[in-house]
């Protein structure tokens, strides 16, 4: 005969089932927008362009949130406007040069 009561087994086999089951996430059009973070989506693609405007939605986003100072945040996008500024004369070998030392400059991936 078991020394457990029948509710306490009964209690320790739902806590160990939700110990095994995961939640289901919510989908992403459920969550929505949050408050203070740029809505738009950043553009995909290869190349100069959208590789610079994507970094520049992450700078945007991390000032937003407050994971980047104002002031660095600042400096990185004047960096990514040089990069810009070379993809749009048709210097893309510079443009990702540029872009690829800005983001180590302050420690992006």
């Amino acid at each position: 005969m078991s020394h457990l009561k029948p509710g306490l087994a009964l209690v320790a086999l739902l806590a160990l089932a939700a110990c095994q089951s995961k939640p289901a996430a919510p989908p992403a059009a459920a969550i929505g927008p949050v408050a203070g973070l740029p809505a738009a989506v950043p553009p995909g693609g290869a190349g100069c362009g959208p590789a610079i405007a994507r970094t520049q939605a992450v700078v945007d986003s991390d000032v937003a949130t407050g994971n980047l100072n104002a002031p660095v945040g600042k400096r990185f996008s004047a960096d990514l406007a040089n990069a810009s500024a070379a993809c749009e004369a048709g210097r893309d070998g510079e443009a990702l040069r540029l872009l690829a030392a800005a983001k180590a400059r302050y420690g992006y991936p």
